[in-house]
């Protein structure tokens, strides 16, 4: 756990707490584990990757809720097919995840805006604030694991969420390119700093499949080897690019083969299995 001496904002904080950023959850929760998915780069698919994630936990028996913590940027909604739904009433208890089909329980900046594509004017402190407030104002309930979809960087939101979250871990998300993998491991030593466990990384977009051979065939020239043993963090699965992944926001994560869902399930034994 994150403790002040991680904290950029040390020596010059308000607080009263003398050992933790860490804020108090709403009584009404119990969350056991909160994993972030994170990249030090937009466009890689982390949105994608904390969606599949979650509903595979959903699969596995698992009661899931999952945060869209990117505030300027959400796309969550979208992903688990909540793009036309608002949250109009609130109460004295807080405010109420939607629930996305299967059972998912999702709360979203997009959730209180006007419309899907009414854009989010807003300077950091509000933006950390929100972020807050979708942890000490929600009504998540019980849930064996909160998934929060983070956003890209390592700027004040990531500093925020690794701060007042008792976050379980992260788990990174890369494309095969050396620029893109060089960003994120700036995340991943921004993780280490501030005390949270990196579970590993998804590989987005690693390859395209022949679609009459099968050959998996690379796009990229790309070390991955280097990359492991700079950061000391395995790569628990590759991703390939394809329309069913991409198409996710139209045909749902049930609409992806078996295969890519096989190749998924290392990242969510990792997190069942991971003890810190």
């Amino acid at each position: 756990m994150a403790d002040c001496n991680t904290c950029p904002s040390e020596g010059t904080c308000s607080t009263d707490k003398q050992n933790t950023c860490e804020i108090k959850n709403n009584p009404l929760n119990k969350v056991k584990n909160i994993i972030g998915v994170m990249s030090g780069k937009g466009g890689v698919g982390k949105s994608t990757v904390s969606t599949m994630l979650a509903y595979e936990l959903l699969r596995n028996g698992y009661e899931v809720g999952l945060m869209d913590a990117d505030i300027t940027g959400p796309s969550i909604p979208r992903l688990v097919k909540l793009q036309d739904k608002r949250i109009t009433t609130t109460s004295d208890k807080g405010m109420t995840p939607l629930i996305a089909p299967g059972g998912l329980k999702v709360m979203s900046t997009n959730f209180l805006v006007d419309t899907e594509d009414s854009p989010v004017l807003w300077r950091g402190p509000i933006i950390g604030n929100l972020v807050k407030q979708f942890w000490t104002d929600v009504v998540w309930g019980e849930l064996d694991y909160l998934i929060v979809d983070m956003p890209p960087g390592t700027a004040d939101v990531a500093i925020t969420a690794m701060q007042s979250f008792p976050m379980t871990g992260i788990i990174m998300v890369t494309v095969p390119q050396d620029m893109v993998s060089m960003i994120v491991s700036k995340a991943v030593h921004m993780a280490n700093k501030m005390d949270v466990p990196v579970l590993g990384v998804v590989e987005n977009m690693s390859y395209i499949s022949c679609p009459k051979c099968g050959e998996k065939i690379e796009m990229f020239q790309y070390d991955d080897k280097s990359f492991m043993n700079e950061t000391e963090v395995p790569i628990l699965c590759k991703l390939p690019m394809n329309k069913e992944i991409t198409n996710i926001s139209k045909n749902g994560v049930i609409g992806i083969n078996r295969d890519i869902t096989n190749e998924f399930s290392k990242v969510v034994n990792k997190v069942i299995n991971f003890k810190e």
